[in-house]
């Protein structure tokens, strides 16, 4: 149960409209269109929805897909994963465990030692930028 609950109208005010239709309507971003999909930058990515601190620069990686790819969570209390089977098919499902914006999903081929890939929209994150997890600033994860 997401610990942040809003209602829709609340939801509709805080987010852009791309936001609200990724985060909260589990929309998906075109592949190779968002703001992080080729970011190098350190730093901590967090929620747009709620601030709540979910990757590290650290662990993200370039995957080929034209998404966002991590190969870990900052804490696994930051996550919630749950089965998907929209558009036919079963998928994991990627959803920031404080208030339950919908971020991406997960796959199982991701690099060593865990295998896993965290596929995530870059309009549902918030970069955080400087050295390791930590630093001070913000960028939009939406492109102009």
């Amino acid at each position: 149960m997401p610990k942040l609950r809003l209602s829709d109208e609340e939801w509709r005010r805080r987010l852009s409209p791309r936001q609200y239709e990724v985060c909260r309507r589990k929309g998906t971003e075109r592949a190779f269109s968002g703001a992080y999909h080729d970011c190098h930058t350190p730093g901590v990515y967090h929620c747009i929805c709620c601030g709540e601190r979910l990757f590290s620069s650290s662990a993200k990686f370039d995957s080929g897909s034209g998404w966002p790819s991590f190969s870990e969570s900052l804490s696994r209390e930051a996550l919630r994963i749950e089965k998907d089977r929209s558009l036919g098919m079963l998928r994991l499902e990627v959803l920031c465990d404080s208030c339950g914006a919908h971020l991406g999903h997960v796959f199982d081929d991701g690099p060593a030692p865990r295998g896993q890939r965290f596929c995530i929209n870059s309009v549902s994150l918030k970069l955080e930028p400087g050295a390791g997890e930590g630093g001070a600033g913000e960028e939009e994860g939406e492109k102009g």
